[in-house]
């Protein structure tokens, strides 16, 4: 897991601003109180892709949601399936939970990324914009 999100970060240009270490993802994802789930796709007996995701709680939709924090699959297999797969196990998730919605984060200019959430049925919310207040901010 920590190596892909390393991966990962690096791929978008920004593993310097990646924080999570292994520790983390110990303590976090396998701890007393698992904040995250985490599901690795596997082809040729090597891991090729993971999904990590939580549930959240949203009152326009009186349900669980399912989301995605991130979505990874190796250089290695990409254009095999792998990220289709593991979008069709997260939904598979999200119905056994009850979940009403799944949702995730994807850079405007992941051309490859966009076309697949889209054949997948995603649609691009215009109407809502993400905010950030960092924990070092808050006053």
């Amino acid at each position: 897991m920590f190596e892909m999100l390393r991966a990962c970060a690096a791929d978008q240009g920004c593993a310097a601003s990646l924080a999570i270490t292994e520790a983390d993802l110990r303590v976090d994802g396998f701890g007393l109180r698992p904040r995250f789930r985490c599901v690795i796709a596997e082809q040729e007996q090597a891991p090729a892709g993971m999904a990590l995701y939580f549930f959240n709680y949203s009152t326009w939709v009186s349900r669980i949601g399912l989301y995605i924090e991130d979505l990874y699959v190796a250089p290695k297999f990409r254009r095999m399936g792998v990220a289709r797969a593991l979008l069709d196990h997260l939904a598979a998730i999200a119905k056994k939970e009850g979940c009403r919605r799944m949702q995730w984060l994807v850079h405007r200019e992941n051309a490859a990324a966009l076309r697949l959430y889209q054949s997948f049925g995603a649609k691009a919310l215009d109407d809502w914009m993400l905010m950030t207040l960092k924990e070092d901010a808050a006053s």
